[in-house]
């Protein structure tokens, strides 16, 4: 597009002090969004996917500045939202508005539903109360709905319809950017489809850009015009949505999309499934941040060995780094399978194998220099002796996507990705 972006996005993050001690001092931080670019043009729809946790919706909370960034810049309409006086950031509120996924927080109980729409335009300063019933009326008409529901009350209506009315309310002041965060996902399937069909009705309607959130693929294709991928505080992937769908980038993005269900028989059962959960935001992997869960994570050039078994290796380390490799867990499961009477009369050998086994690596790798680190790495852990075991299995087995972050850069698909399969 060469229109100039309504809004432009540099370097966005938002970062959460965690304190800690007597005197409450900073100790760490959440990095819930850590350096995110990001444009929406005039009229457009950009989806913003991926997992719950993955800080989307703290990003659009940033973004629109209800939760203050703690670093980057935000522009809209070529202006610094930051940088906005009082007045400027009440206009800036009446041109973008936010639908949340939970309605009922943008009703009050004790108001009826015609007072909470209208409430904006009283802050804004309308103050012919007939001028904002008829802007109200007309506006809940739009939305699917009769203007005597003005006079009910939130509880009264189902959750399509308060969703509905929620539309109309950030709608009410006429803005150009609407940011609808995860609007859908907490209604049935078939509300989703009306609401989904009203939201591009008053976008053509209105000529909104709208800055969609979701963690649903199917959902996004049918809305969105470009996509971007977020993965724990970064985004990973930027696309027109259909050049998305047809080729995917990056490792996480083909899991994403795997997820969705697909009425073709021959390609069920083909999803790509994850393992582990996403890292704390506290402390997120070096490299890639993917990496921990990758199932394209790449070995090391002089290793000779199958994907599977690379990725199993490094699900081993993982949990050996992370503390959740449970030596006396282990020695327990040798006593339950009767390879000795109890836990202190159990074999580091024995501890060693049932590693294996419980992280899906073979007895014996095919690479004799990954067996001899493995083996090695394992009999120092067997031992007790966790940093030896980690140094040594970081020395052999160390991912190119571990030892090193990768930007987001041109694909062969024509559009960026940020994974080192494409170095």
């Amino acid at each position: 597009m060469t229109e100039s972006p309504l809004l432009s996005v540099r370097d966005l993050e938002k970062h959460y002090p965690v304190r800690g001690g007597l005197l409450g001092r900073q100790v760490g931080a959440v990095r819930a969004v850590d350096g995110i670019d990001l444009e929406l043009h005039p009229g457009e729809t950009v989806g913003l996917v991926g997992e719950s946790g993955c800080g989307k919706s703290t990003a659009a909370e940033a973004i629109l500045h209800l939760d203050e960034p703690t670093g980057g810049e935000v522009r809209f309409d070529d202006e610094r939202v930051g940088e906005h006086d009082d007045d400027a950031r009440k206009q800036f509120r009446r041109r973008a508005s936010m639908v949340f996924q939970d309605p009922d927080g943008a009703f009050d109980p004790r108001m009826t539903v015609g007072e909470a729409i209208a409430e904006p335009l009283r802050i804004h300063g309308m103050r012919d109360a007939d001028r904002r019933r008829e802007i109200v009326a007309d506006l809940v008409e739009r939305v699917g709905l009769s203007p005597s529901d003005t006079d009910r009350y939130p509880h009264e209506f189902s959750g399509g319809q308060k969703q509905r009315l929620a539309l109309a309310r950030a709608l009410v002041t006429n803005p150009d950017l609407l940011v609808a965060d995860e609007p859908v996902s907490a209604l049935d399937v078939s509300i989703q489809a009306e609401i989904l069909g009203l939201v591009d009705d008053l976008q053509a309607e209105f000529d909104l850009s709208v800055l969609f959130i979701s963690h649903d693929m199917g959902v996004v294709r049918q809305v969105c015009d470009r996509v971007a991928v977020m993965y724990l505080g970064e985004i990973v992937e930027v696309a027109p949505t259909e050049e998305l769908f047809a080729e995917p980038q990056h490792p996480y993005t083909r899991a994403l999309l795997s997820s969705v269900p697909t009425p073709d028989p021959d390609r069920r059962g083909e999803g790509v499934e994850l393992g582990g959960d996403v890292p704390d935001p506290q402390d997120p992997p070096d490299g890639c941040r993917f990496h921990t869960r990758c199932p394209e994570v790449i070995a090391p050039d002089r290793l000779d060995l199958p994907q599977e078994t690379f990725r199993a290796v490094t699900d081993l380390r993982v949990a050996l780094r992370e503390g959740t490799l449970d030596r006396e867990g282990l020695r327990t499961e040798c006593v339950a399978e009767g390879q000795a009477d109890d836990a202190s009369a159990v074999d580091p050998q024995q501890v060693a194998a049932m590693a294996r086994e419980e992280y899906d690596v073979p007895a014996d790798l095919s690479d004799e220099t990954a067996e001899q680190a493995l083996a090695e790495g394992l009999a120092a852990f067997a031992d007790g002796d966790d940093e030896r075991a980690r140094d040594l299995l970081a020395e052999t087995f160390a991912s190119p996507c571990e030892e090193r972050t990768p930007e987001l850069q041109e694909t062969g698909a024509g559009h960026p990705a940020a994974c080192h399969l494409h170095d």
